[in-house]
């Protein structure tokens, strides 16, 4: 019984020095995955690779942080992916031993344009004549009638304008405003895709 027990230690203390040992040779890397306002990404998976085979991942906290450790020294590519947002890539990204390498904020991530609700629309004089310069103002519309101002910008030179947000089901009223005209209009989106519309300026009234 004496004999199994030395032999179930000698095991064990073999298993503890082999996992201290590949914890000694191993490193990893650090970071927050951010948007390009520098807003934390909470849930992004970061994966490493190395011949295009994944080795070892994580995900981001609340704040966009995240640690990818017990890896071994090496080159590798990390991935960041995280639905609603285009993937990011960083290559030959170097693990050292003993080490967690700090990536800082360099890591942004882009909202995919496939999952946003894009208004576009233009601004144009009764006589048809694009307005460039116009105030122009966005607000969603509650369904109990209130509203809440989301932002504002100017029409381009050509009277165009543009405003994207998250994608879901909504109702927005846009206003233009420009040499004491003003005129809305509303708009009703229900998934993510491009919608357009045209506001006329009556400069007379």
């Amino acid at each position: 019984m004496k004999y199994f027990s030395k032999i179930v230690f000698l095991l064990l203390l073999s298993t503890f020095c082999s996992a201290h040992a590949l914890a000694q040779d191993t490193g990893g890397v650090k970071g927050k995955v951010r948007t390009i306002k520098g807003e934390g990404i909470a849930a992004a998976t970061i994966t490493a690779k190395q011949q295009g085979e994944d080795i070892k991942s994580a995900t981001s906290d609340a704040k966009g942080n995240f640690v990818l450790e017990n890896l071994k020294a090496g080159a590798y590519n990390l991935v960041f992916t995280k639905n609603g947002y285009s993937s990011g890539v960083m290559y030959n990204v170097e693990v050292k031993k003993k080490k967690i390498s700090d990536l800082g904020e360099r890591l942004v991530l882009t909202i995919d344009q496939g999952t946003q609700v894009i208004i576009k629309g233009s601004v144009f004089a009764a006589d048809g004549r694009s307005i460039g310069g116009a105030e122009i103002k966005i607000e969603r519309v509650s369904s109990d009638g209130s509203v809440k101002k989301l932002g504002s910008s100017l029409s381009s030179y050509s009277g165009e304008f543009t405003f994207k947000f998250s994608e879901g089901a909504a109702k927005y009223r846009v206003t233009a405003l420009a040499k004491g005209a003003s005129a809305s209009k509303e708009i009703e989106v229900d998934s993510a895709a491009i919608y357009r519309l045209a506001i006329t300026l009556d400069s007379n009234k």
